[in-house]
This record gives C-alpha cells, sequence and structure tokens, in this order.
C-alpha cells in the first residue's frame, strides 16, 4: 500500500486494525518500540525471529499503526527505521450502525514527513 506521506490519511481499515492489534507479536513490536528501530533492533527487543518481524511489520503498517522512516547512514546503506504512530485507537459506532476506526497520533513533523517521502521514493525505485 502506498501511501501519499502529505496527504491526510484516510482511516484504516477496521479488519486491519483488529487484526493487528489482536496479534500477540505486533503487540510485542508495539510494546517494544519506545524509540525508532530497524527492523533488526525491533526482532532483538521483541524476541521474534526477523523474517516474521517483517511480516508483522507489514500488518502493522497496514492498518496504519507504525511509521516508516529511514534512517540516512554516511556509507550510503540507509535503512528503514519504525516507530509507534498512535496514541489511541478508538472504534466507534457511527448514526448509520457502521463501525468507524479513528486513530489519534502526533502531527508529523517536516522531518518525518521528508522522511515519508523519501521511503515511498526508495519503495518505488
Amino acid at each position: 500500500m502506498v501511501r501519499d506521506p502529505f496527504a491526510d490519511d484516510e482511516a484504516p481499515e477496521l479488519q486491519d486494525v483488529l487484526d493487528a492489534l489482536d496479534d500477540p507479536d505486533c503487540r510485542a513490536i508495539v510494546t517494544a518500540l519506545d524509540e525508532p528501530m530497524t527492523a533488526s533492533e525491533i526482532s532483538e527487543a521483541s524476541d521474534i525471529p526477523l523474517s516474521t518481524t517483517y511480516r508483522k511489520i507489514d500488518r502493522l503498517e497496514e492498518a496504519q499503526l507504525l511509521f516508516e522512516g529511514t534512517e540516512i547512514r554516511p556509507d550510503g546503506q540507509h535503512a528503514s527505521i519504525y516507530e509507534v504512530d498512535f496514541e489511541e485507537v478508538v472504534i466507534a459506532l457511527t448514526e448509520d450502525r457502521e463501525f468507524e476506526t479513528e486513530i489519534a497520533r502526533q502531527p508529523r513533523t517536516p522531518d518525518q514527513r521528508l522522511e515519508s517521502l523519501w521511503s515511498e521514493v526508495r519503495k518505488e525505485t
């Protein structure tokens, strides 16, 4: 899923959020992410195999619960870093009796917006 890093995020699919939050490995990753980390660091901190960590990161990104940035390294081997991208998840019932998902998050800084744009460019090349 490629999202416009400058657009207002649409609410994620309810089932994506529920699946991610119901997954014990995803919850372990969210718990371990007290600061931005690479996938390898997340794997080590959460005691989840690296291949599983990548799948769980994808699930969390699909649910819009993680922010992917880029760690610029002097050697040119830039790395993706991840951080929790929500403060609160609200599931509500609308007047039409449909479920609605809302994710409360801090506004992104200009640096984070640039990181997001750079990450999307890297994915497309």
